[in-house]
């Protein structure tokens, strides 16, 4: 079996929430909004189509013709704003299979994709694209299946609703959870289900605990979580490592330094998301199925 065959890892492309935040004060850690790459044996998975998903695009430039399989868990701007400058979709001959949620207003990614390249908001329309383009509407509670990679799929508790990922693959799993809110009185049972015995947990840390109960500022019901919050989910699922994601644009370099340094005191499988950063996921061939199916 070859080396990229037997391969599962995770690279960071953009791990800031809300808005692009380039600058001095965030080079160590990245401005660029949502998008991680899984390649997952020979398959390429892409989650979230923020501003780092330009860099990406840019980075495959020379290994096309491309097939990769594109995951939106929403479409709020911050994580769908990259795709028009994504340059591969723009290629003939690659393929991209593009996944989202109906909205609750009805309208699917294919059509808010295209809601997002119509005048005045953009120059070109999405049918410039020369990639071809395969849309598919996911339900979330059921998997979705690409060659024998298993993809979970669950609701999360965010506005305008968001969908919550863990690919499972020869035993390893990789579970992609922004953006989400967590409940007050208890712990969310789909994030807890998602995150089951996962070998990296992804998770939206946008605020510490003291932002989000903030007297003067608070920010309950934004729809965002805090590193102490994952830190919880991290050890009841029983996760080995917690990424902590989606970085607030007001949080500098030092400020997420020192977030990783309590973090990771409170859990040590506790890392920072930082732009290309490469994570490895063991992976074996189980014999069964250890998980319940949901």
């Amino acid at each position: 079996m070859s080396r990229i065959e037997n391969q599962f890892t995770v690279q960071f492309w953009g791990v800031r929430g809300s808005i692009p935040s380039p600058g001095p004060h965030t080079v160590r850690y990245g401005g660029n909004t949502p998008c991680v790459e899984m390649q997952v044996g020979d398959k390429r998975l892409i989650f979230d189509g923020g501003t780092g998903l330009h860099v990406l695009g840019q980075s495959l430039l020379r290994q096309m013709p491309l097939e990769a399989h594109l995951l939106f868990t929403h479409s709020h701007w911050d994580h769908m704003q990259g795709f028009p400058f994504f340059v591969p979709g723009f290629v003939r001959g690659n393929n991209f299979h593009i996944y989202g949620a109906i909205a609750p207003d009805g309208s699917t990614i294919e059509q808010r994709l295209n809601d997002q390249m119509l005048h005045p908001n953009f120059p070109v329309p999405l049918q410039i694209m020369q990639a071809n383009l395969h849309f598919h509407d996911v339900k979330p509670g059921q998997p979705i299946h690409i060659h024998d990679i298993t993809i979970e799929t669950a609701s999360l508790n965010h506005p305008g609703e968001a969908v919550g990922y863990r690919v499972n693959w020869r035993g390893g799993a990789a579970v992609y959870i922004t953006d989400t809110e967590h409940f007050p009185d208890r712990l969310d049972e789909n994030v807890l289900w998602l995150s089951r015995n996962a070998d990296i947990l992804i998770y939206d840390c946008t605020y510490t605990d003291e932002e989000y109960y903030s007297p003067k500022s608070p920010k309950i019901g934004w729809g965002h979580s805090t590193w102490q919050e994952a830190v919880k989910i991290a050890k009841a699922a029983n996760v080995k490592t917690l990424v902590i994601f989606h970085h607030d644009p007001a949080h500098n370099d030092d400020f997420l330094d020192a977030v990783g340094e309590e973090a990771a005191q409170q859990f040590p499988g506790a890392i920072m998301a930082r732009e290309r950063m490469v994570l490895q996921v063991s992976t074996s061939v189980p014999l069964s199925e250890s998980f319940p199916v949901r």
